[in-house]
């Protein structure tokens, strides 16, 4: 009887596919490549910041590129559930300010 995996080995070729970290926009819901969303993180003092890199410390959620997802996130408390946070107003227009800069192209229906 022959190993099936081996077989199986044998079958494939060429290099192995490179794995894509996908993740979730919490407005949307939509699942993407992790590159291109925009992380939040909530930091281990409690503040929450943009995280340009990724890397950041601290519990996270991402968000689409695109106003409406952002807009959606803040004003249905989204965000805030997913960071578990209490986002303070101060944070809020930050994170608006930021929103304000990002294309409207794009944007489906997310309601």
């Amino acid at each position: 009887m022959p190993n099936t995996q081996q077989s199986a080995k044998a079958r494939r070729k060429g290099p192995r596919p490179r794995h894509v970290p996908q993740r979730t926009c919490v407005a949307c819901r939509e699942q993407t490549a992790k590159r291109t969303l925009t992380r939040i993180v909530r930091t281990p003092e409690g503040s929450v910041v943009i995280d340009p890199t990724g890397k950041m410390n601290g519990r996270g959620a991402y968000l689409c590129e695109r106003r409406a997802c952002w807009e959606k996130g803040l004003s249905k408390g989204l965000l805030a559930r997913a960071l578990n946070v209490e986002l303070t107003t101060t944070t809020i227009e930050e994170l608006r300010r930021y929103a304000s800069a990002l294309p409207d192209e794009g944007a489906e229906d997310t309601e």
